[in-house]
C-alpha cells in the first residue's frame, strides 16, 4: 500500500467525522502511533459504543456464530460481542492480520452490513486499522475485493498535536513532556528489523505511567531499564542523560547565554552528548533553511552557537561533529550555516557521520 498522503491524527479525525459517516475506513499507520485512540475518540465524538474486534485474534465462528436448528432447519447465530440494538461503530482492529477466510468473511459485513441472516443496526459505522508489511508486523495481503471496499488513509506522527494533547488532557509525566519538547524527532522511530523496543506514542506513554507509578524517586538502574525496555535504544540513552542534566541543572539555555559551561567530567559524556544534540534539534528548529529567510535573531543564534561548539570541541571533537552531521534520516542543519562552520572552525568541517 503506498501511503502517498500521510494524515496526522487531528486531520484524520476530521476525515472520519466526514467520510466514515458514509462509507468504511481503513486506517494504516504503525504500531503505536494512536489508530485506537483515534478510532475510539470518534466513536465518542459521536455519542456511539465503539466495539473492537481483533482481526489476529478471530476465527471463523467468532464472526458468522455457530448453527442451530431451528424448527426444519438450521440458522447461524452471530456472536454477542456484535449484536446490538442501537447502531455503533464497529473497529476492524488488525484486519489485514486476519486469515483469508475471515478477511473473506468481512466481505458482507464492511459492504452490506450483514454476518449471515443479522443485520447491523441501521447507521452502525465501520472502521478497520492494520499496521504495514514494513512495520516487522504480522500482516498478509488484503484481497483486492477487501481493497476495494474500504477508503484507505495514512496516519503519520506529529509531535505538536501529541505534545498538546500530553500537556492538557493526557496527564503524561512531566519529564517525558519536557524531553519530546526538547527532541520532538525522538516522539516515534521506524519500528527495527530485530527484535528490541522501539519508541511511539504509546511506548512513551507506557513509560510515563510507570514514572508515575515510582512516585518521583525511583533507582537510577530501574530508571535505565524501564528506559532501555520501551524506547529506541539511543533515545533511551539519551533520556537517561536528559533526567541526569536535570538532576544536575545542566540546561542548554544557560549554556547558550554562557552562563554555564558543558559538562566536561568523563562520568558525564551522557549528558554532554544529550545536550550537543539537544543544540543540534534547536537549531534544526530555529534556523531558516534558506539564507534569504535568515533574520538578525538567526544570526544571534548562529554566533552563539559556533561559540558553543568551539567550546565543545574542546572537550569532545567527536561529539562536536555529531551536532553537525547528517542524521540517521538524512536530515542536515541548513547549508548557510554549515558553510560558517567550515570557515570559521575548520577543524569540526567535513564529518560526515554521528
Amino acid at each position: 500500500m503506498n501511503p502517498a498522503i500521510q494524515l496526522t491524527l487531528s486531520q484524520a479525525f476530521e476525515f472520519l467525522l466526514n467520510v466514515a459517516v458514509v462509507r468504511p475506513v481503513f486506517l494504516w499507520g504503525a504500531p503505536g502511533i494512536g489508530k485506537t485512540a483515534l478510532v475510539n475518540r470518534f466513536a465518542q465524538e459521536l455519542g456511539l459504543e465503539c466495539v473492537s474486534l481483533l482481526g489476529s485474534q478471530l476465527a471463523p465462528e467468532d464472526l458468522l456464530g455457530v448453527p442451530q436448528i431451528d424448527g426444519d432447519c438450521s440458522r447461524f447465530f452471530p456472536p454477542a460481542n456484535i449484536v446490538r440494538r442501537e447502531p455503533f461503530v464497529l473497529f476492524l482492529d488488525e484486519l489485514n492480520a486476519a486469515s483469508h477466510e475471515i478477511q473473506k468473511a468481512f466481505y458482507s459485513l464492511i459492504l452490506d452490513q450483514r454476518v449471515g441472516e443479522y443485520r447491523l443496526p441501521k447507521g452502525t459505522l465501520v472502521i478497520g486499522a492494520g499496521n504495514r508489511a514494513k512495520d516487522a508486523a504480522i500482516v498478509k495481503p488484503m484481497p483486492s475485493a477487501l481493497i476495494n471496499r474500504l477508503a484507505h488513509i495514512h496516519l503519520r506522527a506529529d509531535h505538536r498535536q501529541w505534545l498538546d494533547w500530553a500537556v492538557n488532557q493526557g496527564g503524561i509525566h512531566p519529564w517525558v513532556i519536557e524531553y519530546i519538547q526538547l527532541r520532538p524527532d525522538h516522539l516515534w522511530s521506524e519500528p527495527p528489523k530485530h527484535e528490541e523496543p522501539f519508541s511511539t506514542p504509546r511506548s512513551w506513554h507506557m513509560l510515563s505511567d510507570a514514572l508515575h507509578s515510582f512516585s518521583g524517586t525511583i533507582d537510577n538502574t530501574l530508571l535505565e531499564a524501564l528506559a532501555f525496555g520501551l524506547l529506541s535504544p539511543p533515545h533511551a540513552g539519551q533520556f537517561k542523560g536528559f533526567l541526569k542534566q536535570v538532576q544536575q541543572k545542566h540546561t542548554l539555555a544557560a549554556i547558550l547565554k554562557g552562563d554555564a559551561h558543558w559538562p566536561d567530567a568523563p562520568g558525564d559524556r551522557d549528558i554532554l552528548y544529550f545536550l550537543a544534540q539537544s543544540l543540534r534539534g534547536l537549531l534544526r528548529k530555529e534556523l531558516p533553511q534558506d539564507d534569504a529567510d535568515r533574520r538578525g535573531e538567526h544570526q544571534q543564534l548562529a554566533i552563539r552557537a559556533k561559540d558553543r561548539l568551539k567550546e565543545l570541541a574542546r572537550i569532545s571533537v567527536e561529539i562536536a561533529q555529531s551536532v553537525l552531521a547528517e542524521d540517521d534520516e538524512g536530515r542536515r542543519l541548513p547549508t548557510w550555516f554549515l558553510v560558517e562552520v567550515a570557515r570559521d572552525l575548520p577543524r569540526l568541517a567535513g564529518h560526515d557521520k554521528a
